[in-house]
């Protein structure tokens, strides 16, 4: 199923890597943010509605 890639199999299969690892951290970076701005926005919330 995989093409010959010849002598530039270590340079292809790498940045494939490279580009996999990138996308894993990119989504978990987001997940992780978007619950820190979530719970921010409910800190936010929370004291907006027992002020007044």
């Amino acid at each position: 199923m995989m093409p010959d890639l010849g002598k530039y199999a270590d340079a292809v299969l790498s940045a494939y890597a490279v580009s996999i690892v990138l996308l894993v951290a990119i989504v978990g970076f987001s997940l992780w943010r978007g619950r820190r701005v979530r719970a921010a926005m409910r800190d936010v919330e929370n004291r907006t509605k027992n002020n007044g």
